[in-house]
């Protein structure tokens, strides 16, 4: 079973328009949205939801107010400022408290119930592409790399269940807890950039991150041609690093036409930009083995 994985160092680069044009051309495959925080995937794809399973990640106190003898033992306790009072009632803020569980050690009446928190929700659903893995956490929430390794397991399981030998994902932009989870187990990770200093700049990390968990990787240059001088530095840190370009793709009104439909762009037939995606994915897959 493969896994190949779409990730950028930065947001607003074209990647998921990417995804779902790879998800319309690739066969027998699940496809999985990692990008748990923003998930965007499914405004292009339309899903159906077919399963719904609430998400509970960590913990959170509450008081019960009926055992509660107004001691103040969890206040002087907390560090971060959590406990509330107002005249003699105590309760938990849920936006400072941290889950470190101290209130409910040192409560005299042991009368703080300490139940796991409810973070979001995940879905497996139905798409015109096939099968879709993916999910949404509450704002604010933590614990989305949690999240991203449940979705990949939830995926593969799927596979297997359905001879399916290909996950295609969408991963998360820059470098943190989520794209880290994402590179876990991955196969190929297609790195998409633009021509800009702050698109090369984070290319130069998350490729770095792909290298440090030996995950082999290929770029494209979206909107190559607005900044050349940028996207032949780009080129030249490639060819420096050995990471293959797959793909110099120009900017193309057409994508954004995509986006309005709600399709993907390789779906509004033949276009030139959709040609360059198309010989981009032959590639990818030669290289994902």
């Amino acid at each position: 079973m493969r896994e190949i994985l779409i990730i950028s160092g930065k947001g607003g680069t074209g990647k998921t328009s990417l995804t779902a044009a790879f998800s319309h051309l690739a066969d027998n495959k699940i496809i999985c949205d990692l990008d748990v925080d923003a998930p965007d995937l499914h405004l292009l794809l339309q899903p159906c939801h077919e399963q719904e399973v609430a998400f509970y990640a960590g913990n959170e106190a509450r008081i019960n107010q009926d055992g509660c003898t107004g001691c103040g033992t969890c206040a002087q306790m907390c560090r971060y400022n959590a406990i509330r009072q107002e005249n003699d009632r105590f309760t938990v803020d849920p936006i400072r408290c941290e889950g470190c569980k101290v209130c409910v050690s040192f409560c005299p009446e042991q009368t703080i119930e300490f139940p796991e928190k409810h973070c979001g929700t995940w879905y497996v659903s139905t798409t015109r592409f096939g099968t879709m893995v993916h999910a949404q956490l509450f704002p604010g929430e933590e614990n989305s790399g949690r999240l991203v390794a449940l979705l990949k397991n939830e995926a593969k399981k799927l596979a297997r269940e359905n001879n399916i030998d290909l996950i295609l994902s969408d991963g998360a932009p820059g470098i943190g807890c989520p794209v880290i989870s994402s590179l876990s187990g991955a196969n190929f990770a297609v790195l998409v950039t633009e021509p800009t200093p702050s698109g090369r700049h984070d290319l130069e990390r998350v490729a770095s991150l792909c290298d440090h968990f030996r995950i082999r990787s290929g770029v494209i240059i979206n909107k190559a041609d607005l900044n050349p001088d940028e996207a032949a530095m780009i080129e030249q840190y490639c060819r420096e690093r050995n990471y293959p370009l797959l793909a110099r793709l120009p900017h193309d009104p057409v994508i954004t036409e995509a986006m309005v439909q709600e399709r993907a762009v390789t779906e509004l037939g033949e276009t030139e930009i959709g040609r360059e995606i198309r010989q981009a994915w032959t590639r990818i897959e030669e290289l994902a083995g």
